[in-house]
């Protein structure tokens, strides 16, 4: 019965493919002596088929043709230059939508009776096989009409063959292959001189390649010299001999046995005529791949230099919405708290002042943050100019900034413990000399509060950044902005309402307690901080260095705190931790690992490092992906709640799931450039291969039921 109700089941979605969603007709027409056969295809609104290279996915319309019930051959006509369709999981494909047109050359089709069979997948949320055939009946004089719809006139099908993509070359573009540093890697490198770039056509690649045997292409990144006016562009290729029977190995010394035929289309500006472009590659360079990359650093991202598209438009308020509200529920993240209760207690210590007096205290955290956040912005500029693939929380994948931040926090929490009196948001002097109304404290807590909680990826946060940091350089400002707002947004609402403030208790001897307690969150932050240092530097060599710095530290501020204050003595203490320092800086101890740290987040699981190779071996099974790194403080909270549960294990064991963990603690390009692949930015990601390839992204927040969900589809 269930083999029955599938048959029944495919049955009726091939048929409403058929009948509804694609729609094919065909007719003979002379244009300038010539005679020619077009059939024509309708897609259903929102549903597309695909071109002859259909992209990361999809199968290309397939047409034939029946005379008298044996096949027929015509000769094809190039076909007409095709849509770019990005579908869920950043898959990239290439197709039509709406009513397009094939032509064939048609000079002995004359009083005979044609079938012409129609094949092809239909998509939109879901892709549909389909299938459809028509009767085309010719009189003797050569002409033919079937009856089906579309219904198309001459005249438009004439528009439509002169619009075909032409057979030709062009000297203005150049294009070569160069071998990659990963094995099985090439890449193709083109540039096209006098390009017009406001002109570019915005739905289709600048070079789209047919398929060829061997070489399996990736997306195009382009890139654009403002001075010389040319365009640069390239495409990953992987090399597909390794999996033909027998193996074709890559050539090391890059000559290939034989040429290699490949054909690109070439479609400059738009509403111009595509042009094709055939290359015959005998041979690829085997270096100079480091000097390319060096090379386009210093070029301009090419979707970086267009304005916003009307849609984009629309949704800014939408995405400035989103930034302040995460930027609001940043205040409630771990790695932000513990500043957040030090503002909180200046809060208090100045509640007794004037309105305005509180008024500029928010306002100078308010600028600390703004200020921090407008900083970050240049810094995020700065390394996307020189072609770095950055992403949210950069900064602490940086050991010397995250050593910095360790002294900083610990040096504030000694403060608060009262060795010794030094301007701290909620602390008023510096050393005996006071500072005006503590206005540089509360600028300063704003500044920590910022770098803090850049490692944290909050709800609708994710939205926000990924918009800023792939769009252009304005709105990656206004949205840092806006996300700053929304983090200063309790303390600027009570700079507006003072009043607000007289819900907090009043001060008294128990604020000595509480400031230690705030010290501890301090230290709490520090030994966060310390973990992830670990998993950064070599910390069997440096880890020696760093745990005496802070036990000397301590012991000087504790020495001149309750032993002595003679000076000479104070600035020998002092003086042995900075030099300490300095050596482990001379001696590099702060350098990155050269390998990622192995990272293993459960015992009772298996898991992988990540690499994209390791998803294409792993293609055919389900497996589930985990970005992640030490500082990402919901990373943590998610593989607490939901990655280490007794349930994640089932489901990994009932379902054979493989894992693979891509560790971001340190900068990693790979995954830096695959995360943007995917319009993300930052940490933790996750997402679901499925047997076929498709990547299902999950969001920030991760459950079992969504888990579940990803792998119930395939």
């Amino acid at each position: 019965m269930l083999k029955q109700l599938l048959i029944l089941a495919l049955f009726c979605l091939n048929s409403f493919a058929q009948n509804q969603n694609v729609q094919i007709s065909a007719q003979t027409f002379e244009h300038q002596g010539q005679n020619y056969l077009a059939v024509s295809l309708e897609n259903a609104p929102k549903w597309h088929t695909y071109w002859k290279n259909p992209g990361d996915a999809g199968l290309a319309v397939n047409i034939d043709f029946l005379k008298n019930g044996e096949e027929l051959e015509l000769k094809e006509l190039p076909w007409p230059v095709p849509k770019r369709f990005v579908e869920p999981g950043n898959i990239l494909t290439f197709g039509y939508e709406g009513l397009y047109h094939f032509f064939y050359k048609a000079p002995r089709l004359k009083d005979s009776e044609l079938l012409i069979k129609g094949r092809w997948l239909v998509c939109k949320d879901i892709c549909i096989p389909g299938e459809a055939s028509t009767t085309l009946k010719v009189n003797k004089d050569g002409k033919g009409k079937t009856s089906s719809e579309p219904n198309v006139a001459k005249e438009e099908l004439v528009k439509a063959l002169e619009a075909l993509p032409e057979v030709t070359t062009n000297k203005d573009v150049e294009i070569f292959l160069s071998k990659l540093d990963e094995e099985n890697k090439l890449l193709l490198q083109y540039s096209v001189k006098n390009f017009d770039v406001s002109r570019l056509k915005k739905d289709l690649n600048v070079i789209t390649p047919y398929l060829a045997n061997l070489l399996d292409y990736q997306h195009e990144k382009l890139f654009y010299d403002e001075k010389n006016k040319t365009l640069y562009g390239h495409m990953e290729i992987d090399w597909d001999g390794i999996y033909e029977e027998p193996e074709i190995a890559l050539p090391k010394d890059g000559q290939f046995p034989s040429p290699i035929e490949a054909k690109f289309l070439f479609t400059q500006y738009e509403n111009e005529k595509g042009q094709i472009l055939s290359k015959d590659f005998k041979q690829f360079a085997v270096g100079g791949i480091k000097g390319y990359k060096s090379f386009i650093k210093g070029l301009t991202p090419v979707k970086e230099l267009g304005k916003a598209s009307p849609k984009e438009e629309q949704g800014i308020l939408l995405i400035l919405l989103f930034a302040l509200i995460g930027g609001l529920i940043l205040n409630l993240m771990p790695c932000v708290l513990p500043v957040i209760s030090l503002k909180l207690f200046g809060l208090i210590v100045h509640s007794d002042e004037k309105k305005s007096a509180i008024l500029k205290h928010n306002l100078a955290y308010t600028a600390g943050i703004i200020s921090t956040f407008w900083v970050l912005a240049g810094v995020v500029l700065l390394l996307k100019s020189s072609g770095e693939q950055i992403g949210w929380g950069f900064q602490l994948q940086s050991p010397i900034f995250v050593f910095i931040m360790m002294a900083v926090i610990f040096i504030l929490a000694l403060n608060m413990m009262g060795l010794f009196e030094f301007v701290t948001p909620g602390g008023s002097k510096l050393g005996n000399v006071q500072m005006k109304k503590g206005f540089l404290a509360d600028f300063i807590n704003g500044v920590l509060a910022t770098i803090l909680s850049t490692p944290c990826s909050a709800p609708f946060l994710g939205t926000a950044l990924t918009f800023a940091f792939t769009t252009s350089n304005f709105n990656i400002f206004l949205t840092l902005t806006f996300v700053g707002l929304g983090l200063a947004l309790p303390f600027i609402i009570t700079a507006i309402f003072p009043k607000l403030v007289s819900f907090l208790p009043r001060p008294g001897a128990w604020m000595e307690k509480l400031k230690k307690f705030l010290g501890l969150t301090l230290l709490l932050t520090f030994v966060w901080l310390y973990d992830i240092l670990s998993s950064q530097i070599d910390f069997g060599y440096a880890g020696i260095y760093i745990n005496t710095i802070f036990v000397m530290t301590f012991f000087a501020f504790f020495f001149r705190s309750a032993i002595s204050k003679n000076i000479f003595l104070n600035i020998i203490f002092f003086f042995i931790p900075i030099a300490l320092t300095a050596s482990l800086v001379q001696t590099q101890g702060l350098a990155e690992l050269e390998d990622q740290p192995e990272v293993v987040k459960n015992s009772s699981l298996d898991w992988q490092p990540w690499s994209r190779q390791a998803m294409k071996d792993l293609k055919g099974e389900l497996v589930f992906i985990d970005f992640t790194a030490d500082w990402c403080l919901t990373c943590k909270v998610n593989e607490k709640l939901v990655l280490n549960t007794d349930e994640f294990r089932s489901l990994v064991k009932e379902n054979n799931i493989e894992l693979l963990l891509g560790d971001w603690t340190k900068r990693d390009e790979n995954i830096a450039s695959f995360l943007r692949e995917h319009d993300i930015v930052g940490v933790p990601a996750y997402f679901v291969q499925k047997p076929n390839g498709e990547l299902v992204k999950l969001g920030e927040v991760l459950s079992i039921s969504a888990i579940e969900n990803a792998i119930s589809t395939q």
